[in-house]
C-alpha cells in the first residue's frame, strides 16, 4: 500500500519532558493503524500534532500528506486537509440537536441562508450508514447515550470529507455491543477508502480491527508490526519494556470474619423516586478479601455503592452494618470517618481536582489532619504526600506539579493514595483500571493485594471479566438492579460464561 501520511523525525518538548523523541512512522493508505503504549508514552501528543492542536513550529520534524509537507497552524487546517481527530472527551454540544452538531462549522448554504433540506437529506444517509437511522435528527445530544454520541462525532468527520480518521480511546465508555458496532463501522469505512489511526489500551480490539500496530514507549517508537505477526504478549513486552508473566498477582486467602454487611438494600432513581435502580440486594464483605461486583451496564452496581457511602442522591432503603453495628451513612465524609473510602469510576468528574497539585489532591480529603490552630502545616502535609507517592510509585516530578500533568495511571494511583492518608477499613474501587495502560494496571493489582495483606477489605466493581476473575475472591453478579448470584472464586478460575449467564438475567447460570 502507498504511504498516505508520513511522520518524519518528529520530537516535542514540554518543560522538563521530552514527550516525543525523533518519531518516524508511515501510515498507509486505506489501513487501520493502531498505536499502543502506556499512559505518558506520547500517543496523545502525537495525535495533537497530527490534528493541528500543536501547530507547526511548536515541534521538531516534518509531516507529509501524500508526499506534500504540511504545516498546520490549527485544527481547522487539519480538517481542511482531511484529518479528523475524535478525542476521548467528546466535543458535542449537549443542548443542540443531532443535525446541528453534525454540521457545526460545516453548514450547507443556498445563497445567504442555511440549506436545511440538503443537510437533512445528507444526514439521513449518514445516520443510516452509522446504523442510527432510528434516531430523530432533531433530538438533543444530551438525550443520547455515550455510544451514539461517539457515532455522531464520526458523522461530523464524514460530513467534512475526512479521509484520515484518528480515534483516541473511542470505546473507553462503551458497552460491548456498542464497541462491536463501532469496530464493524471502521471496517466498513476502510472499504470506502477511509484510513484510520486507532489508539486503544484494549488489545482485543487492536487484534480485531487493526492491520498494523505501532508501539510507543517513553516518547520513542519501539516498532511497527503487522498485526498477524505479533501476539498480545509481544505487544505488552514492547509497551512496558519487560515481560509481564503474571498480570494478576498470585493471591490465596481463606474466608475470614465478616466486617461489613448490607441487608435488603433498595435504591430509587434520583429523578423518578418510584423506579428502583437497585432492588433488595444483600451481601457481606470479609476481612482482607476482595469482593468483586460484576454485571452489564445498567446493573446498578455504581448506584448501590455510591448510595451506601452517601454519594448518590436518590432515595434509599435498607440496613448497613460495620463490625456488626448498624450505621447510617449520609455523606462520603461520614463514610470516611467510619473508615469506608470510595474511589469513583469518574476519575475526571468526581476524582481529580485538575487545578490542584498532586500534594493537594492526595491530602484534601483529610486536610484537618494537617491543621494546627488557624493554618495548615504544609511541611507535615508534604511529608505525607511524599510518603504516599513513594509507596504507590506515583511518577511525578514533584508533589507540587498540577495533577493534570500526570498520566491517567498515575492520576488513578494518586486518587487511591488520597484514600490511604488515613488507613481505611474498607476501600470501594469502582472501575479501578478504566482507561489506564497494562503496566499501570498490574501496579494497581499488586497494590490491591498489598492492601488486603494489611487488613484492608476491598469491594471492586469492574466491567472487565478477566479482571474480576483474576482479582476477586468472591464475585457478586447483578442484573437490572437485582442480585443474581454469588460465585466463590478463591482459586481465581471461574468461567467467564458463568458470570455472563447471571449478568444477562439467567439466575442459576447456564443450566437454566
Amino acid at each position: 500500500m502507498p504511504t498516505l501520511l508520513r511522520i518524519k523525525n518528529v520530537s516535542k518538548y514540554f518543560p522538563g519532558v521530552k514527550a516525543l523523541d525523533n518519531i518516524t512512522m508511515d501510515i498507509e493508505k486505506n489501513e487501520i493503524h493502531a498505536i499502543c503504549g502506556e499512559n505518558g508514552a506520547g500517543k496523545s501528543t502525537l495525535i495533537s500534532i497530527l490534528g493541528g492542536i500543536y501547530p507547526y513550529g511548536s515541534y521538531e520534524g516534518d509531516i507529509y500528506l501524500k508526499d506534500k509537507k504540511i504545516e498546520f497552524k490549527n485544527p481547522k487546517d487539519a480538517e481542511e486537509a482531511g484529518i479528523a481527530v475524535i478525542h476521548q472527551e467528546l466535543t458535542l454540544f449537549e443542548e443542540l440537536s443531532i443535525i446541528e452538531n453534525i454540521y457545526m462549522g460545516s453548514q450547507k448554504v443556498k445563497g445567504l441562508v442555511i440549506d436545511w433540506n440538503s443537510m437533512y437529506e445528507e444526514s439521513q444517509i449518514l445516520l443510516k450508514k452509522l446504523k442510527l437511522d432510528d434516531l430523530n435528527i432533531f433530538t438533543k445530544i444530551k438525550h443520547l447515550g455515550v455510544g451514539k454520541q461517539q457515532l455522531i462525532e464520526i458523522a461530523k468527520a464524514l460530513v467534512k470529507k475526512a479521509n484520515i480518521l484518528i480515534l483516541d480511546e473511542p470505546t473507553a465508555s462503551l458497552t460491548e455491543s456498542e464497541t462491536n458496532n463501532l469496530l464493524a463501522l471502521l471496517k466498513e469505512l476502510k472499504k470506502e477508502g477511509v484510513t484510520c489511526i486507532y489508539i486503544s489500551h484494549k488489545l482485543d480490539e487492536i487484534f480485531e480491527v487493526a492491520d498494523r500496530v505501532s508501539i510507543l514507549r517513553d516518547g520513542k517508537l519501539i516498532g511497527t508490526k503487522l498485526i498477524n505477526e505479533v501476539t498480545k504478549n509481544d505487544l505488552i513486552k514492547m509497551m512496558v519494556g519487560r515481560e509481564i508473566s503474571q498480570m494478576f498477582p498470585k493471591r490465596k486467602i481463606s474466608p475470614e470474619k465478616i466486617i461489613f454487611e448490607v441487608k435488603n438494600f433498595t435504591v430509587f432513581e434520583e429523578y423518578n423516586p418510584t423506579k428502583k435502580v437497585v432492588d433488595n440486594v444483600s451481601f457481606n464483605l470479609r476481612y482482607g478479601e476482595i469482593l468483586g461486583f460484576s454485571g452489564l451496564v445498567g446493573a446498578g452496581r455504581t448506584e448501590l455503592m455510591s448510595s451506601i457511602i452517601g454519594f448518590y442522591q436518590g432515595k434509599k432503603e435498607g440496613k448497613v452494618f460495620l463490625n456488626s453495628e448498624k450505621v447510617n451513612i449520609n455523606s462520603p465524609q461520614e463514610a470516611l470517618e467510619l473508615g469506608i473510602a470510595y474511589l469513583s469510576e469518574d476519575r475526571k468528574g468526581a476524582g481529580i481536582i485538575s487545578n490542584l497539585t498532586v500534594r493537594e489532591n492526595i491530602t484534601i480529603a483529610f486536610i484537618k489532619k494537617f491543621a494546627t490552630f488557624f493554618h495548615i502545616n504544609k511541611e507535615s502535609e508534604t511529608l505525607k504526600a511524599l510518603e504516599i507517592i513513594k509507596e504507590l510509585n506515583i511518577k511525578t516530578q514533584s508533589p507540587e506539579v498540577k495533577i493534570s500533568t500526570l498520566s491517567g495511571g498515575n492520576q488513578q494511583k494518586t486518587l487511591i493514595g488520597r484514600n490511604l492518608v488515613s488507613i481505611p477499613k474498607i476501600l470501594i474501587m469502582d472501575e479501578p483500571t478504566r482507561g489506564i495502560d497494562v503496566g499501570a494496571k498490574q501496579e494497581i493489582y499488586s497494590l490491591m493485594n498489598k492492601l488486603t495483606k494489611q487488613g484492608i477489605s476491598i469491594i471492586m466493581i469492574s466491567s472487565e471479566l478477566p479482571e474480576v476473575i483474576g482479582m476477586a475472591d468472591r464475585i457478586i453478579v447483578l442484573h437490572e438492579g437485582k442480585f443474581m448470584g454469588e460465585i466463590e472464586n478463591y482459586n481465581h478460575d471461574t468461567n467467564q460464561e458463568d458470570i455472563m449467564y447471571l449478568a444477562t438475567g439467567i439466575r442459576g447460570g447456564k443450566g437454566e
